[in-house]
């Protein structure tokens, strides 16, 4: 596994959550994108980029978060210039509305923007331009992927996102998701397509396992979720 050259890149952990927040950046211009920061991790991620030189120009959510809040407001309060980026079509507030097909630019690199909703109805996949990485939020997860009980889920979307959108990539992308909670760090398209327990299976298979996952309410949700429509608790504006 190998980084793209001249891509600076680090993974970073929330552990109440268990969610991971990327941080990408063009070595030579120093501009950067984070994806899906954290509130509580906020201070962290604005000190590491002071320290890397980094101009943030984006703060960017794979979609409506229920389980955390959004550190986007905080980013954008903290560090001048950072604009906030989620789907056109997610509900929510934010400085750039993306759609599939777009690119989210930062110096010599650019994240292709593909629609993978099913989680939820504004859920969107990250992809390298080079087809090298992608970060996938909830739509896939190592060996899994999002519940489809909430927030406008569909089993039936969830399974075709994945199939035309992430498993259309090379083999060898490496595949990062919003979450991991057994201390896996990255997968890849062909592990996926080949050892998901899940997304291995057809349709109605599929279908029939997410209606009978029974999870709990997410314990962050009737904070997160009216938060993260105003990009964070920290946004006024």
């Amino acid at each position: 596994m190998s980084v793209t050259a001249g891509l600076l890149f680090r993974q970073l952990f929330e552990l109440k959550s268990s969610t991971y927040t990327y941080l990408l950046a063009d070595a030579e211009t120093k501009q950067a994108v984070i994806i899906d920061p954290v509130l509580e991790t906020a201070d962290r991620d604005v000190r590491l980029i002071q320290q890397l030189g980094l101009k943030l120009l984006y703060a960017a959510n794979t979609h409506v978060h229920a389980d955390h809040v959004t550190g986007s407001g905080k980013l954008k309060a903290e560090i001048p210039g950072c604009q906030s980026v989620i789907a056109l079509n997610s509900g929510a507030k934010a400085d750039v509305y993306v759609k599939d097909g777009d690119v989210v630019k930062f110096g010599n690199f650019g994240l292709e923007v593909r629609a993978t909703p099913g989680h939820t109805s504004g859920c969107l996949t990250y992809v390298l331009t080079d087809h090298s990485m992608a970060f996938t939020g909830d739509a896939l997860l190592i060996r899994g992927c999002g519940r489809t009980d909430f927030q406008q889920g569909s089993c039936e979307t969830l399974y075709k996102s994945v199939h035309e959108q992430i498993f259309t990539l090379p083999d060898e992308c490496l595949l990062y998701p919003a979450h991991d909670y057994t201390g896996q760090t990255v997968t890849t398209v062909s592990e996926e397509k080949k050892f998901n327990p899940r997304l291995t299976k057809s349709l109605s298979e599929f279908c029939k396992i997410m209606k009978n996952l029974n999870l709990p309410k997410p314990k962050q949700i009737d904070r997160a979720v009216p938060a993260n429509l105003l990009c964070g608790i920290q946004d006024s504006s």
